[in-house]
Formats: C-alpha cells, structure tokens, sequence
C-alpha cells in the first residue's frame, strides 16, 4: 500500500496480487478469469455451480427474506458494491440475456485518502481480500441486494423476470 499526493488530494493506491484474487475466488466457488490493470482489478466471475447467484432486488417485498440476511447491497444506478472498493456487472450471453450464474466484478486500486470499509477497519490489501471473500461467499450462500437503477440486473428473485 502507497500514499500517493497530487496537490490537494491524496490517494492510497492497494498493490493488490491478481494471482491471489483469483485463488480466493476459486475458494469461494468460481472459475475467475482475472485481468490486472493500472487502477483496478477486473475478475469474470462463473459459478461452478449452474444454480444463479444470490443477487436480488432488495426494493421487491418478494424478497424480503433475503434482504434481512444480507450483508452487501449493490447501487443499481452505478454497480458499486456499498462501503468496498468494488463494482459489479451482468454478464451477458452472446444473444444478450443475463448470465444468472456469472457476474464481472472490478476491484479499485486507488482510492481515497478519506475512504473507510466497514467497521472503520483499517484499509488494507490483507483487508481487501477479507472483504471479497466475504462478498463472494454471500454471492453464494447469505445474498446481495440490488437497490434500485437499472444499470444492474438481479439474478435471482421474483423481479429477475422483468
């Protein structure tokens, strides 16, 4: 981890190990195909299970079930994954459905000086897997909600129909 300044901003810039992105997501039960880049870190993500994973609409009352258990909520709008440094999107087939069982996942590099995970834990590359492994376990098992937008697609739920 780095501090980097720029005039007035100031910037933590995680050295990230790709290799070990793709290990956790492994563990958690994905086939990742990883991409490292300057500033961030894009993961394909495929289930190894066909079953969808647990991304919900957390505005359908259908849901509510889910939405008491979850842990991460995705900003529809934009895709970013609420007090992490992730954004996600739906992947789509070649005629341009929405894969239920697949989900690209894109991991900052830099962030800002001010930026705080959950807890007020201190932010670091060891802190930032903790929080992805956690994320993509919940992907399988607990479920993510989807607040409102239209930029990100449940996967599973009464209001993936639509």
């Amino acid at each position: 981890m780095q501090v980097l300044q720029a005039g007035d901003y100031k910037l933590i810039f995680l050295e990230l190990d790709p290799e070990m992105v793709a290990h956790i997501a492994r563990q958690c039960g994905y086939q990742p195909t990883v991409q490292d880049g300057p500033r961030s870190i894009t993961v394909q993500l495929i289930a190894a299970r066909q079953a969808p994973l647990l991304l919900f609409d957390a505005a359908d009352a259908a849901n509510l079930g889910w939405f008491s258990r979850c842990h991460f909520y995705v900003d529809g709008s934009s895709g970013a994954v609420l007090q992490t440094p992730f954004s996600v999107a739906n992947v789509r087939d070649a005629s341009g459905r929405v894969l239920s069982h697949a989900l690209r996942l894109q991991i900052a590099k830099e962030l800002p000086a001010t930026f705080r995970l959950p807890g007020k834990q201190p932010l670091t590359e060891q802190s930032i897997y903790a929080v992805l492994a956690a994320f993509l376990n919940a992907l399988m098992k607990t479920g993510v909600g989807v607040c409102g937008g239209s930029v990100v697609q449940p996967l599973t739920g009464r209001s993936m129909a639509r």
